[in-house]
């Protein structure tokens, strides 16, 4: 027997589902770009992640609000609970928002360590690249040579 919140809890699980894929497709994309280091579309992605985890929140916001009529404590479980005695429909859509969850959860710590790895890289040719620019400064900021005892050879020498 259906309760009488089901078709608008069957509405949010819904659109809790259709923001979730697309977040979920978010994050793969943003791991291909950073496999494929296309750094410049990255930042367009994150406005578009950003805009679509408020989205996403706000709905599933709204669910919990319904839920939470019914519940008095609002997890998995509980909830696969709930709709399997009230409202069974919308139980394979929780199931689903659930495992595209646990699924963007994976993808973005995936991501987040291809950022770190990338993000040392750069910081390591930073650093060899001004110790670089560092040992071959002829002059100081006075003009004068930057030439130090031992350093290497002067100029004059062959």
């Amino acid at each position: 027997m259906n309760h009488p919140s089901c078709p608008e809890l069957l509405t949010a699980l819904t659109e809790e589902l259709r923001l979730v894929r697309g977040f979920a497709e978010l994050l793969k994309q943003e791991q291909r770009l950073l496999t494929e280091n296309a750094i410049d579309q990255l930042l367009e992605l994150a406005e578009q992640k950003s805009t679509h985890a408020v989205q996403f929140n706000e709905v599933a916001e709204g669910r919990r609000r319904l839920l939470k009529k019914f519940l008095p404590v609002l997890e998995s479980s509980a909830i696969q609970t709930w709709l399997t005695n009230n409202c069974v429909q919308g139980l394979a859509l929780w199931q689903e928002i659930r495992s595209l969850a646990e699924q963007s959860q994976q993808l973005n710590h995936i991501n987040g360590e291809l950022i770190q790895m990338k993000l040392r890289h750069n910081q390591q040719t930073l650093s060899v690249l001004s110790k670089a620019v560092n040992k071959a400064n002829l002059y100081g900021p006075d003009g004068q040579t930057n030439f130090a005892p031992g350093s290497g050879r002067s100029l004059g020498n062959v």
